[in-house]
């Protein structure tokens, strides 16, 4: 599996951005997608994720209330939309993507990376103030 990240750039504070992820995986329902940041100044940080179905959405605390994640499933594509863009937002996107597993999956274990079997090269986003 094939995943692709872009959307990011340099932005304004107070900017909105929308970065997409395509997957090379047919049909693209058998994957969840999540994203994830990671600065020099900061460990790999979680930011949001959706389900299989696109019926649950899971948003990291730093950016939860600015954020919306969907996706498309005719387009192998999930879009992450960040409104009020700050400094603080300043990082490598990346999106990664886990298969359906048996058994119960935790809404902890969204934020976790090592729960993630793929990965793409991420998209870079600047935030000026």
């Amino acid at each position: 599996v094939q995943l692709q990240a872009s959307g990011g750039g340099l932005v304004q504070a107070g900017d909105s951005l929308r970065l997409s992820c395509v997957a090379s995986e047919r049909p693209f329902s058998n994957l969840a997608v999540g994203w994830f940041r990671q600065s020099s100044e900061k460990e790999r940080e979680f930011v949001a994720a959706i389900s299989w179905s696109g019926g649950s959405t899971y948003v990291g605390d730093a950016v939860k209330g600015r954020l919306t994640i969907s996706r498309d499933d005719a387009k192998n594509t999930v879009h992450l939309r960040m409104t009020s863009l700050g400094p603080e937002d300043t990082a490598v996107y990346y999106c990664a993507a886990r298969p359906k597993r048996v058994g119960i999956t935790t809404a902890q274990s969204w934020e976790v990376p090592d729960n993630y079997d793929y990965w793409g090269r991420g998209t870079q986003v600047t935030v000026s103030s």
